[in-house]
């Protein structure tokens, strides 16, 4: 991969994303004009936090006939992006690069640093790799005693160990309740075990407008309480992938936990 410590227009690889983590590394680290295009989630802001300033690009379908016509020197996508169309494309002679999913922090600094690499900005990525590895080196470490909280989205799903939210939570400062019941992924947490367990904070989805019968149970009497004590938390977009952004995720469960252990102090 390319090491100039800049890009220039005449070099600079010019590149489709077809995945909504990779669309937003690349916002962050692209020049506008090497942008060809991004994926039609990039504008999605339940998705993207950076979905307003992908409002002023391109967006792709993820079809091979429309990236090839696009002319990119290089197309960046997922690990699980479809196959049959990045075999296409790697067929018509296409440049594909493919992105793992997060799931530690600590993955966030290469991955920038691989992306600066292709774009050729490695310097951009090296400021911003550095962010991130002095953040992680400052967090303290969670310790036995600290607040616990529960992941539960509709129809009861709750995020694992084996996730990045699971590093969000235990860097910003609380447990995870899935570490102590042993969820090593994702899955389905029944509501009468989350009752008796009674974990300090609840983290769930901003609920889509209409309602929904998957999205019932994380609003059922039983959990009420967490919304009337301030302790029910909304994940967003900053949770999604992995990059930058997703310090801000850290701070918000940094904020939930001081605010749990002030209320804790003036009982």
């Amino acid at each position: 991969m390319g090491g100039a410590l800049s890009a220039h227009a005449s070099d600079a690889p010019r590149v489709v994303s077809m995945n909504l983590c990779t669309d937003q590394l690349v916002m962050l680290l692209a020049d506008p004009a090497q942008i060809v295009s991004l994926s039609r989630l990039a504008t999605d802001a339940r998705s993207s936090s950076l979905a307003d300033q992908a409002k002023g690009y391109p967006q792709n379908a993820g079809h091979a006939e429309e990236i090839f016509l696009s002319a990119p020197d290089v197309v960046v996508a997922g690990q699980y992006s479809d196959k049959a169309t990045l075999d296409m494309l790697r067929v018509m002679g296409v440049r594909i690069e493919q992105f793992p999913l997060t799931s530690r922090l600590d993955q966030i600094p290469d991955q920038i640093r691989e992306m600066g690499d292709l774009l050729h900005q490695t310097a951009k990525a090296e400021r911003l790799a550095g962010t991130v590895e002095s953040f992680l080196a400052a967090a303290p470490v969670a310790d036995s005693d600290a607040p616990v909280a529960a992941f539960y989205y509709p129809n009861g799903y709750s995020l694992g160990v084996n996730t990045l939210g699971h590093d969000i939570v235990t860097t910003g400062g609380l447990q995870n309740l899935s570490e102590k019941l042993g969820m090593l992924t994702g899955g389905r947490l029944d509501l009468e075990l989350l009752v008796l367990e009674n974990p300090d904070v609840l983290i769930t989805a901003e609920p889509y407008a209409g309602g929904s019968r998957s999205e019932e149970i994380v609003f059922h009497p039983a959990l009420a309480h967490y919304a009337k004590m301030d302790r029910l938390l909304y994940s967003s977009s900053d949770w999604v992938c992995g990059t930058p952004i997703t310090l801000r995720a850290v701070r918000q469960i940094s904020r939930a936990r001081d605010t749990l252990l002030q209320q804790e102090t003036t009982k």
